[in-house]
C-alpha cells in the first residue's frame, strides 16, 4: 500500500463525519456549502499530469487507495461539481491502477534513473497485458503491452551495458553509416537526411552523460502514459462508461477520448477498431508529443542522434508490423556527372520523435497489424498477449540481434541510375 502523506488523515475523519451528518440529514445542499470540510481534496491542481516526479497525479495528495475512496464517497455524495474535485477522481484511480500493477506511485521517480526504475518498466507492461486479458474490449492496453517488449528488452540491454544504446553502440553505428557515407559520390552523401549526417558526425562524440539524459526522457514518457491512460482503463473496469462520463466532466479527457470509450463500449468489432486507433492517437499525438519534440530538440544535436538511433534500431514485436526502416526506407537521388543516381540505403526515412511520420507509421502499419491480429485472428491472439512477459521480451533485446542488426547497417547500400 502506497504512503499517506501528512496531513489528510485529520481531513477524513472530518470528512466521515460529514457524510454522516449527510446522510442523517438528508439534506445535501447544507453539506455542500461546508466547503471548507473537504476543501483540502477541492480544486487541487494536477501538478505532476506529466509524470515528471514520484507521486500521483498531484504531488500534494495522498496516493492511499482507501483515503481516497473516502474522500470521493464525501464529495460525490455532498453533489460538488466534478470539476472541482477532477484532480482527487484522477489520483483514486491511478491509484488503483497503481496498485494491480505492484507499482509505489511514491518511489516510482524518472530522476532516480534506469537501475532504480528497471522493476517498475516491467511492471508497467505486464500490466498493460494483464488489462487486456481482464477485458475483451482492451485492444490499445494489449498493443502497448506487446509494443512494450521492444521498448523494455531496449531499457535491459542499456542496464546491462551491451546493447544499441550504449556510448560504444552509438559510435559503432555511426562510424558505420560514416564509413558507408564516405563511399558514395559526395553528390550523393550532401543530400542524405540531417538525423543521418548527424549519426555520422554527431554520433561519435555522444558520451555517457547523453545517453543517461535520454533515457531519463524515455522514463518521464513511460510513466506519462501510464499517468493518463491508466486512470480511464481502471474506471472503466469497475464502473462502466458513467465512471469514465465522471472523469470525463472534470475536464481530464476530452470529447475526442470520450467517444473511445463508447465506441470501445458498443462492443462491436468496428467500434473497438476505432476506440484502438483513437486510444493510440490520444497516446502519441496528445499525451506525449511535446516530450518526444523537447527530446528530439535537446541536448544540442544529440536529441537528434538518440531519438534517431532508436528509430533505426526499432522492431516491435507485433507479428506482421515491419520495422520501421522497412515501412519507408531511405532512398536519396543526386545528379552525379550530369547523370541521376539513386542511392539506397538500409535506414528508415524518417525519426520516430517527428509527429506526423510518427503517427503515419503507428496508424498505417502498427495498428492495421495488430488489429488484424486481435479482431481476425483471435485464436492466434493469446500465444502473443497471453505469455510470460520477461521471456518473450527477451527476445527482442538488441544483443541478441546485433549479428542480424550489424549486417543490415553494413549492407543494403547502394547507388544506381536513377
Amino acid at each position: 500500500m502506497a504512503r499517506a502523506r501528512s496531513g489528510p488523515g485529520a481531513i477524513l475523519t472530518a470528512l466521515l463525519a460529514a457524510l454522516i451528518l449527510v446522510v442523517a440529514s438528508g439534506v445535501h445542499s447544507s453539506a455542500a456549502a461546508d466547503a471548507a470540510t473537504y476543501a483540502a481534496y477541492l480544486d487541487v491542481p494536477a501538478d505532476n499530469a506529466d509524470g515528471e516526479s514520484a507521486g500521483g497525479v498531484s504531488t500534494g495528495l495522498t496516493t492511499d487507495v482507501d483515503e481516497l475512496r473516502a474522500a470521493l464517497d464525501v464529495v460525490r455524495a455532498a453533489g460538488v461539481d466534478p470539476r472541482r474535485y477532477s484532480t482527487l477522481t484522477r489520483q483514486y484511480w491511478l491509484a488503483v491502477g497503481a496498485e494491480h500493477a505492484r507499482i509505489d506511485l511514491d518511489e516510482w521517480a524518472p530522476a532516480r534513473g534506469l537501475a532504480a526504475n528497471l522493476d517498475t518498466v516491467d511492471k508497467v507492461y505486464v500490466n498493460y497485458l494483464r488489462l487486456y486479458n481482464s477485458h475483451d474490449g482492451f485492444w490499445w492496453s494489449g498493443m502497448a503491452g506487446l509494443a512494450g517488449m521492444s521498448f523494455a528488452a531496449g531499457f535491459w540491454d542499456l542496464d546491462e551495458v551491451g546493447g544499441l544504446l550504449t556510448v560504444p553502440g552509438v559510435h559503432e553505428v555511426g562510424l558505420g553509416v560514416g564509413g558507408a557515407m564516405a563511399g558514395m559520390p559526395w553528390e550523393v552523401a550532401r543530400e542524405m537526411p540531417r538525423d543521418v549526417r548527424l549519426l555520422a558526425t554527431a554520433g561519435p562524440t555522444l558520451r555517457r552523460p547523453d545517453v543517461d539524459w535520454y533515457m531519463h526522457r524515455l522514463l518521464v514518457m513511460q510513466r506519462h502514459i501510464f499517468t493518463d491512460m491508466i486512470p480511464v482503463h481502471e474506471a472503466y473496469a469497475a464502473g462502466g462508461l458513467a465512471a469514465v462520463d465522471e472523469l470525463a466532466a472534470g475536464g481530464a479527457y476530452d470529447d475526442y477520448a470520450l467517444e473511445a470509450w463508447r465506441m470501445l463500449d458498443d462492443g462491436s468489432p468496428e467500434g473497438r477498431s476505432d476506440a484502438l486507433l483513437r486510444m493510440a492517437s490520444r497516446e502519441q499525438n496528445q499525451i506525449i508529443a511535446d516530450q518526444w519534440d523537447a527530446t528530439a530538440a535537446g541536448r544540442g544535436d544529440h536529441g537528434r542522434v538518440l531519438t534517431y538511433i532508436t528509430t533505426v534500431g526499432g522492431a516491435p514485436d507485433i507479428p506482421g508490423a515491419r520495422t520501421l526502416g522497412q515501412f519507408r526506407p531511405l532512398s536519396v537521388r543526386a545528379d552525379v556527372g550530369g547523370r541521376p543516381m539513386m542511392a539506397h540505403t538500409p535506414l528508415p526515412a524518417f525519426n520516430w520523435a517527428d509527429r506526423e511520420p510518427r503517427w503515419e507509421y503507428i496508424e498505417q502499419e502498427l495498428v492495421p497489424a495488430y488489429r488484424s491480429l486481435v479482431r481476425d485472428r483471435p485464436d492466434e491472439a493469446p500465444q502473443y498477449l497471453d505469455v510470460g512477459f520477461r521471456p518473450r521480451a527477451e527476445q527482442n533485446r538488441i544483443v541478441m540481434r546485433l549479428p542480424e542488426f550489424a549486417g543490415q547497417m553494413t549492407s543494403g547500400w547502394a547507388v544506381t541510375p536513377g
